[in-house]
């Protein structure tokens, strides 16, 4: 469902070569990682969205050479100003810019993203992109084989 009703119509609005089956299962597996789809602000943190963004991680996905302009493009089209305050008080509610932000972060990595049989390249991407306070690598392969079977 989440596939549907959430990463679908935020791909739509990104570059159609950026919707694969591996973006999809990166994005259900680190939304699951981050928020289970079911926290939209971060228990006793900053984060937003539910793939958990800080003010950081909007700075690099605006800033960043891969990602800024589909970045601006996506602002554009949903109504948000490209900056960091605008956009981190739209990503809590409005999931297609999560979902684009969260793709696009992800498009940052000079790497391909990871196969279905490859959790541990997924879960080092994850790091690299997100870079989480405090990582739970016990409940990742679980949230990566699921991503693909959802994906």
């Amino acid at each position: 469902m989440i596939n549907r009703v959430v990463i679908s119509p935020g791909l739509s609005l990104l570059d159609p070569r950026m919707d694969t089956k591996e973006a999809r299962a990166m994005l259900i597996a680190i939304g699951m990682q981050e928020s289970r789809f079911q926290h939209r602000r971060q228990i006793s943190g900053p984060a937003r969205g539910f793939w958990q963004f800080e003010k950081a991680g909007i700075e690099g996905v605006l800033s960043h050479r891969a990602s800024y302009d589909m970045a601006r493009r996506v602002c554009a089209a949903l109504r948000i100003t490209p900056t960091v305050d605008s956009c981190y008080d739209a990503i809590t509610y409005n999931d297609a810019l999560a979902v684009c932000f969260a793709r696009l972060l992800l498009w940052t990595l000079p790497e391909p993203l990871p196969g279905m049989k490859d959790v541990d390249e997924g879960w080092r991407q994850y790091i690299k992109a997100w870079r989480p306070g405090k990582p739970h690598r016990e409940t990742w392969d679980a949230f990566f084989f699921g991503g693909w079977a959802d994906a």
